[in-house]
């Protein structure tokens, strides 16, 4: 075990989290010395418990956690939830914007509206009464973490960590951010740069790691620091750790590896990217997120393209959309394959061939142990 703040709260090996929404990345991780942290927004109370119920037992008895995301501002958050009010807030003009990009590309829409109202249920999990729903699944089993996603986790959740003695994490992409979660009682900041896959903010992790770092120690907080942000190898880590951090937590580069269950297509195109082919555009979600640049951002990135509605308004705009592209790229559509993307961070440069999870965490290992002699070397006299 390494002596890390991270891997004695956790009682993992190697203070790496592997944020994924696949569950065989979930438990290859731990079992490699990591932590898996399954990503459960999408997934109603009993679909969640299948798959809490299959990490449990393939997880090898290691520790694994689970991400929320319950954010603190919301369309409609202050209401009773309504699928029907919802649905109905979504302009006409949206709808068709994005019906208009697929006709763009030779694809036929279907029924999006049907789409939308089998999935506006997604929106509920984002409450704090429907996160409530989902804690009371997820500690039912042993788990080791509970996050949230955007911003500061809900009273329940923090109540349910001490409860039962389980660590509560939240993302932060500003200084802020980070001094309101302490302030909170949350134990672990993930302290995630503009160089993220998903949501982030514009601040790097370069400046953001030691910023937050520094903040930390002034409140006299002993508040854990997970790097995030672009961070796709062990050297990475190694430095995100010179700064401040305890450990690192990634999700972009558990995309490629061979347990991913990441459209092929889209695998693909992640593998053979640059840095620079990835866009932080609101357009998905409602709220800045950053993924695989494709003929679909760019296109409500032009003048014409009506400005992203609140979330999660703006995802009941996309998401049916996504998923129709998603399918017909994996069938061989032309249209569909140019249109594919989805969150990945600028770290995807950096992932240049597909492995399985446990060989990038035993990368990870033997590139910051490298990193750690390198440094140690350059003390010498």
């Amino acid at each position: 075990m390494m002596n890390s703040p991270i891997c004695k709260m956790l009682g993992i090996d190697f203070p790496l989290l592997a944020f994924s929404h696949c569950r065989d990345v979930v438990a290859a991780v731990s079992k490699a010395g990591g932590m898996g942290v399954f990503g459960a927004v999408n997934l109603p109370p009993d679909r969640l418990g299948e798959e809490l119920d299959w990490i449990d037992k393939h997880a090898g008895g290691k520790p694994w956690g689970v991400d929320l995301i319950v954010p603190n501002k919301m369309a409609g958050k202050s209401e009773p939830f309504s699928a029907d009010a919802l649905l109905s807030a979504v302009p006409q003009r949206h709808k068709d914007f994005a019906t208009g990009i697929l006709k763009q590309h030779g694809i036929e829409p279907g029924d999006l509206d049907s789409d939308r109202s089998n999935s506006v249920d997604f929106a509920r999990n984002m409450r704090a009464d429907g996160a409530a729903s989902s804690l009371e699944v997820a500690f039912q089993y042993p788990i080791k973490l509970i996050a949230n996603a955007l911003g500061v986790p809900p009273p329940i959740m923090l109540d349910l960590g001490k409860k039962f003695g389980v660590p509560v994490a939240a993302l932060v992409g500003a200084k802020e951010h980070a001094v309101a979660q302490v302030q909170a009682g949350v134990d672990i900041l993930v302290v995630a740069g503009g160089e993220a896959g998903g949501h982030c903010g514009e601040v790097s992790t370069m400046v953001l790691v030691p910023e937050v770092a520094r903040a930390v120690r002034k409140m006299g907080a002993n508040t854990a620091i997970l790097a995030a942000g672009g961070i796709t190898t062990g050297t990475q880590m190694a430095g995100a750790m010179a700064m401040g951090a305890d450990g690192a937590w990634c999700g972009s580069v558990w995309l490629t590896t061979t347990e991913a269950e990441t459209n092929p297509v889209v695998k693909q195109k992640m593998l053979a990217a640059s840095s620079r082919d990835t866009v932080r555009s609101r357009s998905r979600t409602g709220k800045p997120s950053r993924q695989l640049r494709s003929p679909w951002t760019d296109a409500w990135e032009q003048e014409n393209a009506p400005d992203p509605l609140p979330m999660p308004l703006q995802t009941l705009v996309s998401e049916p959309a996504l998923r129709r592209i998603d399918k017909l790229s994996q069938s061989g559509h032309a249209g569909a394959q140019q249109l594919a993307t989805y969150w990945v961070g600028q770290g995807v440069g950096l992932m240049e061939q597909s492995m399985s999870a446990g060989q990038v965490v035993q990368q990870f290992k033997e590139d910051f142990a490298a990193a750690y002699e390198r440094l140690a070397g350059a003390m010498e006299a």
